[in-house]
């Protein structure tokens, strides 16, 4: 259940939030939706893939965090991360509302014993309260842009699928489906119009954070595979 209401600091003044990495919060997710402006970090920890809504079957960006459902390799409890944190993860309870910010009052970040909280004595948004607005500025038109960008593939037809299997120390198999990539192939034959404006988009950088972050499935094998070591603690 959800209970979403626009923020005031009247109604809202001695609100607080948990912000920390928990699983208990919603971190524990194997795959979170991203948005393009997101890529070049991303990319340097994650493999960012397409994959399709359960619901409507239209394409989104995500990164992938873990090879079972509800896990994420990433996710150190209650600590700061050394990998980026997708935006989708750092929003937590936050939401958008036309242009006012929005939050789930439900939500088990949302809590007295936050440590963070959301507005002043005076009334003013805390220094955590104006990043979290920052974070919505960037993200809700990303998912516009992202949206723009999936269509712009979709019509080159340079979207393929890819089935991820690995194989674990403790002789256990995972074979990931439902995923998407780009078809090199096809951009390698794109003709030269259609190379130059992508180029001009800035999508064929895109293209290419998406292509170089797949290097990261096999150290993600890895770190799934170090659980497996005597004595080593599991992700929750």
């Amino acid at each position: 259940m959800t209970h979403i209401v626009v923020l005031n600091s009247r109604s809202h003044a001695t609100l607080r939030v948990h912000a920390a990495a928990s699983a208990q919060y919603g971190d524990n997710q194997r795959f979170v939706p991203v948005v393009v402006s997101e890529f070049a970090p991303l990319a340097l920890h994650y493999p960012i893939l397409l994959s399709k809504d359960a619901e409507t079957g239209e394409f989104y960006c995500g990164a992938m965090l873990g090879f079972d459902d509800a896990e994420n390799l990433f996710l150190q409890e209650h600590k700061t991360l050394d990998a980026y944190r997708p935006l989708n993860l750092q929003r937590g309870p936050f939401y958008t509302s036309g242009s006012d910010l929005a939050i789930d009052l439900d939500h088990p970040r949302v809590a007295p014993s936050g440590e963070q909280a959301l507005f002043e004595e005076s009334g003013e948004p805390t220094p955590y309260l104006q990043s979290i607005s920052a974070l919505m500025r960037t993200l809700t038109p990303g998912a516009e842009q992202t949206k723009v960008f999936i269509a712009a593939l979709l019509a080159l037809k340079l979207v393929e699928s890819v089935s991820i299997d690995a194989q674990f120390d403790d002789g256990s198999r995972r074979d990931v489906t439902g995923l998407y990539t780009i078809d090199r192939d096809v951009l390698r034959d794109l003709p030269d119009e259609a190379v130059v404006v992508l180029f001009r988009l800035g999508y064929l950088q895109l293209i290419h954070h998406l292509l170089a972050s797949l290097n990261h499935v096999s150290a993600l094998a890895q770190k799934k595979n170090r659980q497996f070591l005597p004595g080593a603690s599991r992700a929750p």
